[in-house]
């Protein structure tokens, strides 16, 4: 596989982390460099850390997890989503969706790499050596990395004091991207 194969995969990859930094850079308002530096962190690390798992598992695994991978995806999105909307509609002022702490990023960063697991699994599948493969995930890694670091700063622009708004369009894009990731092994989406 060639290595701008590798730069496509770690762009598309890194869509649904770029749509939640979004959000975040909304929710937050002012955003300073270590926001965007926390959220690139975590999202490029985990969309690097999940194909590299599939890699590992794919030999073994391979039909278990490409079967329930969008499942796993789906019910963590949207539990996360569901958590951000109903969140958005009470009277508290601190929203969850403002803070970069390890307790809201992990999830966030779990629950949009995993459909990288997948991808990983397609690594083992295709016959990549390991040295390609890390190749693959560094590249993987540092585009989620800028994309997502990026994004959160695009979305403060837009976001100053809107934080109820921006939870409700946070949540209500992590549930809608659980529910493509979970049509499209499902096989029903048409895209």
């Amino acid at each position: 596989m060639p290595v701008l194969d590798w730069i496509l995969i770690g762009v598309a990859l890194s869509m649904d982390a770029a749509a939640v930094s979004m959000c975040k850079g909304l929710a937050t308002g002012r955003v300073k460099p270590r926001h965007c530096l926390v959220a690139g962190g975590y999202f490029g690390f985990f969309q690097g850390l999940m194909p590299a798992i599939g890699y590992c598992l794919g030999y073994t695994f391979a039909g278990f997890i490409t079967r329930y991978a969008h499942w796993v995806a789906f019910i963590l999105l949207a539990l996360i989503g569901a958590n951000m909307l109903r969140e958005s509609f009470s009277d508290e002022e601190a929203c969850q969706s403002c803070s970069f702490s390890p307790a809201t990023m992990l999830p966030l960063a779990v629950a949009t790499s995993i459909d990288a697991l997948a991808v990983g699994v397609s690594f083992a599948v295709e016959g990549m050596t390991w040295m390609q493969m890390l190749t693959a995930v560094a590249i993987i890694g540092c585009i989620t990395l800028v994309i997502s670091a990026v994004a959160v700063w695009i979305g403060s622009l837009f976001g100053t004091g809107k934080s109820h708004v921006a939870e409700r369009v946070g949540g209500t894009i992590l549930v809608l991207i659980g529910l493509k990731i979970l049509l499209e092994g499902l096989g029903c989406w048409p895209f």
